[in-house]
């Protein structure tokens, strides 16, 4: 069987920081608050643009790790739930700004999952034999459906972008091992957008009544979020016969440092060895999970030869978790 390896990997954080204490200036909370119970001392604000050009960014820098040019992709596949609008795709306006005239592409919508989601599908492509090439790209503007005045939400999210270079395999026992993915609609009233799709077309009213925001029940994500991430890590150790000891890197959506914690307590690994960014970037979606890895790799931490678990949870309800040998 062909296995698909990632092969290079890029990471795109606009340059607004917008750290805590930017919160304390309008709103009922402290920094001190904020990064006990979230673990955010920062985050970062894309001024100008959309989910597109962080996208964009993040697959240049991951093409220019290889060393090839956007004409030798074969496919774009965008995890997003910040699409630039509608249709067309923002993996079509991603193909046309990188100036990939080669690939076709198409977004994958899985929230904090998506960008699992969308690694998932890529693989599938690679060793199905059908394609070479396939950028994996996580990015969202989270700004852009956060209200700024709901201090429970926006103290969370940030933009940002990041990819992944998807190539059959060199070598047998490297690249994606193993992967899970699961979905429960039942969630959907604890975290969604009230407005904005087909159900509830944008009106006056919906824009007065911020319908076209963020609505999440917190207590309720979290309290299903902490034991989903978890098991579902553990679940893909058991599938691949892994104990703490032959793990070297958990790398966990970004999303709320206790949730991080207790996966890495389920899976028995310490702190030292799971992958943080929260801290700087705040919950970027789709694109946490990337990021991490990206930045990573870039700073010599992550080794080839090393397993790494990715494991997510997300609106929907979406989760999962996945296994790779890295190869670079």
């Amino acid at each position: 069987m062909i296995t698909a390896a990632i092969t290079a990997v890029g990471h795109y954080a606009p340059e607004k920081v917008v750290p805590n204490s930017h919160f304390e200036s309008y709103l009922d909370t402290t920094d001190e608050w904020i990064f006990s119970r979230t673990g955010i001392r920062e985050r970062r604000y894309l001024e100008e643009g959309a989910t597109s050009d962080l996208a964009t960014e993040a697959a240049r820098k991951t093409l220019a790790m290889r060393g090839i040019g956007p004409e030798e992709v074969d496919l774009i596949i965008v995890a997003t739930v910040t699409p630039d609008m509608f249709f067309p795709s923002t993996a079509s306006l991603v193909q046309y700004k990188l100036g990939a005239r080669n690939a076709w592409g198409f977004d994958l919508s899985g929230a904090c999952s998506g960008f699992l989601y969308a690694l998932a599908t890529g693989v599938q492509f690679i060793q199905a034999g059908t394609y070479k090439k396939v950028l994996v790209i996580g990015a969202d503007k989270m700004t852009a459906i956060t209200d700024m005045q709901d201090r429970n939400t926006c103290i969370l999210f940030g933009d940002g972008g990041a990819a992944v270079l998807l190539e059959p395999g060199e070598e047998e026992g490297y690249g994606v091992i193993d992967w899970v993915n699961y979905t429960d609609g039942s969630g959907m009233e604890a975290l969604h957008m009230k407005a904005g799709g087909s159900l509830r077309p944008a009106t006056v009213e919906t824009v007065q009544d911020k319908m076209h925001y963020i609505t999440q029940d917190g207590k309720a994500v979290f309290k299903v979020a902490v034991v989903g991430m978890a098991d579902v890590s553990v679940e893909i150790m058991n599938r691949n016969n892994l104990s703490s000891e032959n793990i070297a890197w958990l790398v966990p959506h970004q999303a709320n440092m206790r949730i991080i914690q207790s996966t890495a307590d389920r899976m028995g690994l310490p702190m030292e060895r799971v992958m943080v960014n929260i801290d700087r970037y705040g919950n970027t979606t789709a694109a946490t999970i990337p990021s991490c890895l990206a930045e990573y790799h870039a700073d010599g931490r992550l080794k080839r030869g090393d397993n790494i678990v990715l494991a997510s949870f997300g609106a929907g309800y979406t989760w999962g978790a996945s296994l790779i040998r890295w190869s670079i």
